[in-house]
């Protein structure tokens, strides 16, 4: 979270070989000028390390953004639009050729880089310039994010964490208006798109996306539970020794409901995705996959917020139905069956090592959405809670009557 865009590139272009502006003639060597710029960068980062890429995201988008009010005048020109309370005329010379590089399309060879899309539209070339507005947002984004999880050193305080988080919810927000203005745009002015990742579709499924991903950040904000999971790994860290998270009970109820709403934002992403053909139409399926978990952790974390809701009731046993109930919307089998060495539980170790290791590297961490993280959460709560209803003494439910039926009785499903 949020997802791992590549960031497109593109050819080398001169306006002044296919337009020409009576009335601005510098217009077209300035818009070649800042659209070389912008090209360099975009070359620059794809060339970084990934552990290295994060710095330079500041760059690209700057010079992207610089590069659009000329890409725009030119295309306002060729309507004779307005631009600034002036008239422009731009005339077409002939029919432009530019390459752009699609990155969310699916591979026809696996593993191959995906070959140049050819585009002779100054639409498409303007849909890919802000496509790459947006995807540079929630890069910027998961940015912000990554110290929230890296374990190797000192934890953020409470303030850095509020930071980092709300700079990242800024950035995803710009990401959903990039992409909704994208997928807002009158269709008489896009012809026949080159490849998916420049469909009206695709643009309405990242909005989606984006909205569903500001959304959890809303609830990371103010949730202490995922911080606590991560100082217990955290070997720099004694906080957790002396204080234990705390969760008002109405915000938790409104907590779950969030969720479901990102849920439902995924799920709609999803559809729009699944729905845009198949073979070489259709998009790549670690973009599926990722929706897909998405949506899954989505709904375990509503579990989860309503199992604190049940628990701060003193309703223990109903809390440990939906945490199995979380449990079983990951797709993970709970403790209970995994007592004594197995095969799913060795995989599940190896995939917890794989994941840590790539949020210390800073590479392609995050691709499954939160689901292992938010794993550790429902486990961690399902060990203290279970073991408080097995205390003899208590006034906690039992949480048997509530699992051998949860599938029937959860409103969530």
């Amino acid at each position: 979270m949020p997802f791992p865009f590549t960031l497109p590139t593109t050819s080398s272009f001169a306006f002044s070989s296919s337009f020409d502006c009576e009335s601005h003639p510098s217009l077209t060597l300035y818009a070649s000028t800042l659209r070389g710029v912008a090209r360099d960068s975009l070359k620059k980062h794809k060339r970084l390390p990934p552990a290295s890429q994060g710095p330079s995201l500041p760059t690209v988008l700057s010079n992207v953004n610089n590069y659009l009010p000329y890409l725009l005048a030119v295309d306002a020109g060729l309507g004779n639009r307005l631009v600034s309370g002036e008239e422009v005329n731009v005339t077409p010379t002939s029919t432009p050729a530019i390459e752009w590089r699609p990155t969310l399309s699916d591979h026809a060879v696996p593993g191959k880089e995906m070959a140049r899309v050819k585009i002779q539209s100054l639409e498409h070339e303007l849909l890919f310039a802000l496509s790459t507005v947006g995807y540079t947002h929630t890069l910027l984004a998961r940015s912000s994010l990554h110290p929230l999880y890296v374990t190797s050193g000192s934890p953020l305080s409470s303030q850095e964490r509020t930071t980092a988080i709300t700079t990242a919810t800024k950035h995803l927000l710009d990401a959903a208006s990039v992409h909704d203005y994208l997928a807002r745009r009158p269709d008489g002015l896009v012809p026949n798109p080159p490849c998916m990742d420049i469909s009206k579709a695709t643009a309405r499924a990242m909005s989606s996306l984006a909205l569903a991903e500001a959304t959890l950040l809303a609830v990371l904000k103010d949730d202490p539970y995922p911080a606590v999971v991560a100082q217990d790994r955290n070997e720099n860290d004694r906080e957790w020794m002396y204080r234990a998270p705390e969760i008002p009970k109405v915000r938790a109820h409104l907590f779950a409901r969030l969720c479901l709403a990102a849920a439902d934002h995924a799920a709609q992403a999803s559809s729009l995705c699944q729905s845009q053909g198949r073979g070489t139409s259709r998009l790549d399926e670690g973009l599926l996959r990722y929706l897909e978990d998405f949506r899954r952790t989505s709904r375990a974390k509503a579990c989860r917020f309503f199992g604190i809701d049940a628990e701060l009731s003193g309703q223990t046993g109903t809390a440990l139905g939906w945490l199995r109930c979380g449990l079983q919307e990951l797709g993970v089998e709970p403790r209970e069956a995994k007592r004594g060495p197995s095969l799913s539980k060795l995989r599940k170790d190896w995939s917890e090592r794989r994941e840590d290791k790539k949020v210390e590297r800073g590479t392609n961490w995050g691709a499954d959405a939160g689901r292992l993280e938010e794993t550790r959460v429902i486990e961690m709560l399902d060990a203290k809670w279970t073991k408080v209803n097995d205390t003899p003494g208590t006034d906690a439910h039992s949480a048997r009557p509530v699992t051998r039926d949860l599938t029937v009785h959860s409103p969530v499903r």
